[in-house]
C-alpha cells in the first residue's frame, strides 16, 4: 500500500511540474560536464594559458627537487639553502633572476598583501639568526582563498626541500611578508 501511495504522489508531483512549464535538463554527458566545469574556472586563471602554463612548469620544476639535501650557501640542483633553491627554479623555468639571497629576492620585487598570494608567490620568514629580519623564503604552491592559509615549498635547513603549511606554529608566528615576481606577472 505505501508503494503505490508513493507512486502515485510521484507521478502527481511529475505532472504538476510539466503543467507548470518545468521540465528536467537533458542529461549530459561526462564529457559535456567537464568541459562545462573546466570553463567555469576561466576567472582564476584568466585567458593567458601561456602564463598559466609557465606557472605549473615552474611548481613541477619546484616539485621535481623535494628531498634534496639542504646545505648553506648552496645554489643547486644536489643541494639547496632556502634562497638557493627560490632562485634556482625561477632561473630553470622562466630565465629570471629573483635574487641571491632571501633578503635581496625580498627587496628586489614586488610586495604584495596577504590576501593576494597565488602560486608562484615568494613567501619571507624571520630565520633564528636573523632578528626580526627577512632570514628565510619559499615558493607558494597552494592557497586556500577563504582562510588565506598557503602551502609553500623551500629548503629547509633540517630537512632540505619539502612542503610547508603557513599555519604550522613555526611559520605563522615568523611570517614577514609575500612578493610577486615582477616580469612573470606581466605575462
Amino acid at each position: 500500500m505505501k508503494k503505490v501511495f508513493l507512486s502515485v504522489l510521484l507521478i502527481l508531483f511529475s505532472m504538476s511540474e510539466i503543467a507548470n512549464g518545468e521540465t528536467k535538463k537533458p542529461v549530459q554527458s561526462p564529457d559535456q560536464y567537464e568541459e562545462e566545469e573546466i570553463g567555469n574556472f576561466d576567472f582564476l586563471y584568466g585567458n593567458d594559458a601561456q602564463g598559466f602554463d609557465q606557472m605549473e612548469m615552474l611548481i613541477e620544476e619546484a616539485f621535481s627537487h623535494l628531498g634534496t639535501r639542504y646545505r648553506s650557501g648552496a645554489k643547486g640542483p644536489s643541494a639547496f639553502d632556502c634562497s638557493g633553491f627560490t632562485s634556482y627554479v625561477y632561473k630553470q623555468q622562466t630565465g629570471i633572476f629573483v635574487g641571491a639571497s632571501s633578503r635581496d629576492q625580498y627587496a628586489r620585487n614586488t610586495p604584495i598583501r596577504r590576501d593576494e598570494i597565488q602560486c608562484g608567490d615568494l613567501v619571507f620568514f624571520t630565520s633564528p639568526h636573523s632578528g626580526h629580519n627577512v632570514g628565510h623564503v619559499g615558493i607558494v604552491v597552494d592557497v586556500d582563498p577563504v582562510t588565506l592559509e598557503f602551502t609553500f615549498i623551500h629548503a629547509s635547513s633540517k630537512s632540505g626541500v619539502k612542503l610547508s603549511s603557513s599555519s604550522d606554529s613555526n611559520y605563522a608566528k615568523r611570517y614577514v611578508g609575500a612578493r610577486r615576481i615582477l616580469e612573470l606577472s606581466a605575462l
